[in-house]
């Protein structure tokens, strides 16, 4: 799924042909895309509005619409993409269409139908009303850091998933701030000490700066809204480097399973509580 550096990367694509156009018609194409929704009061609340601004809220992309309007949200999901190209129109995964007064539409192309359009306006899923803080806002401090993790004893890889804690950060680049910040994955949130807690912040707001300068990482679905990949993959120090060296100690870097999802770290750069 898309994370934080992904989403900023696509918001900062398409803001420039979005904002100070106006909607001239929404086209739902699949069920899926408005399952939250109803799309006729989608189409009735979208169609007409101009776009003032674009923005992010964790991985969320928000479209702000005049006259009082409550913002569009769009969730890519695992494999959206928006791109101003009408070659879309003859994928036979197009989804939904925003057509615009000036310029070309925005279409969004989804393989695996996850995506979904809705408005923020107090029928919005869970999974948004309940978001954590943005970890590259000024109210992520170190501070405030230290609240969230608490007493937690869940393990801080898994813990920086949980997007009511903190929000935008996924399996990439909480893996990533591990390591940068030599903080094992294992170790229960709450019992981190000072300094972890310091340059673990530190960390996760380093790799996240760093992957929006490259535009994000690409594996497989992620693209640009001109259809190019993210550039950040060969900065990954650890993530999908099983096998390979640790370019800080040279111990070969190790993947387990956390609740469900693969995680990469160093076993001696990372080395776990004593039980372990």
């Amino acid at each position: 799924m898309p994370e934080l550096p992904e989403v900023e990367t696509v918001v900062r694509g398409i803001r420039p042909g979005l904002v100070g156009n106006t909607i001239t018609r929404l086209e739902l194409l699949h069920p899926r895309v408005y399952r939250h929704s109803d799309p006729n009061v989608l189409r009735c609340i979208v169609e007409g509005a101009t776009i003032q601004d674009v923005t992010r809220r964790g991985k969320f992309i928000l479209l702000h619409l005049d006259g009082n309007r409550p913002p569009l949200a769009i969730h890519l999901r695992m494999s959206g993409k928006l791109l101003f190209d009408d070659s879309a129109l003859h994928s036979p995964h197009l989804r939904a269409s925003v057509y615009l007064d000036e310029g070309p539409a925005l279409h969004f192309v989804d393989t695996r139908t996850f995506g979904t359009f809705f408005l923020v306006d107090g029928t919005e899923p869970n999974g948004f009303r309940t978001l954590g803080p943005e970890p590259l806002s000024s109210q992520f401090t170190r501070a405030e850091f230290a609240r969230i993790l608490g007493a937690s004893r869940t393990p801080i890889k898994t813990y920086l998933l949980m997007q009511d804690k903190i929000a935008g950060i996924g399996n990439i680049y909480a893996s990533e701030a591990l390591w940068m910040a030599r903080v094992s994955p294992k170790l229960p949130a709450g019992t981190l000490n000072d300094e972890q807690i310091s340059h673990l912040h530190r960390a996760i707001r380093k790799v996240l700066r760093d992957a929006v300068k490259q535009m994000g990482t690409t594996f497989s679905d992620f693209r640009r809204p001109g259809g190019q990949p993210g550039e950040y993959g060969n900065n990954l120090h650890v993530y999908g480097r099983a096998g390979e060296t640790c370019p800080r100690c040279r111990q070969p870097i190790e993947r387990m399973v956390q609740h469900g999802r693969s995680t990469f770290f160093c076993p001696k750069c990372q080395r776990g509580p004593r039980r372990d």
